[in-house]
């Protein structure tokens, strides 16, 4: 990954925890998928004068189920109580879809993620959230 200063966006008003953890954990994964892919996109093409295509491809490398489902792996032993179930609870959700080159537990553990990463987001925790996204771009394809 090239030096880039990680920042992460904040909401202006953000939600309690408590109200956080009450929206179905798919939920919380469609709002992580979209902030992962934003943070994502960002990190590469910030100081990068690559095309879009290029640009592209080096984020699908990151945002896929199969790389999100490796960072778990790292990122998992790190959550506190909530975290932890957060991830759990997403994990074990009754999924509607299926990834295109992902088995299904590998597509469980990155929606885990994104609800993670969803609930943090919501919440304001920006400090954690970008600690843990930083680490699913610490990649030796970077």
């Amino acid at each position: 990954m090239r030096d880039f200063e990680h920042a992460i966006f904040a909401l202006r008003n953000p939600v309690s925890r408590e109200e956080a953890a009450k929206l179905h954990p798919m939920s919380l994964a469609f709002v992580g998928d979209a902030v992962h892919s934003l943070f994502m996109r960002t990190a590469v093409t910030v100081g990068s004068e690559s095309k879009t295509g290029k640009l592209h491809k080096e984020v699908t490398g990151h945002i896929s189920a199969v790389a999100q489902a490796a960072a778990s792996e790292r990122i998992v032993p790190l959550f506190d109580d909530d975290e932890a179930d957060i991830f759990r609870r997403a994990r074990n959700c009754r999924i509607q879809t299926s990834a295109k080159h992902a088995d299904i537990a590998e597509y469980r553990r990155a929606s885990g993620l994104e609800a993670v990463f969803g609930y943090l987001y919501l919440t304001g925790q920006t400090e954690r959230l970008t600690e843990f996204l930083v680490m699913t771009a610490e990649d030796e394809r970077c």
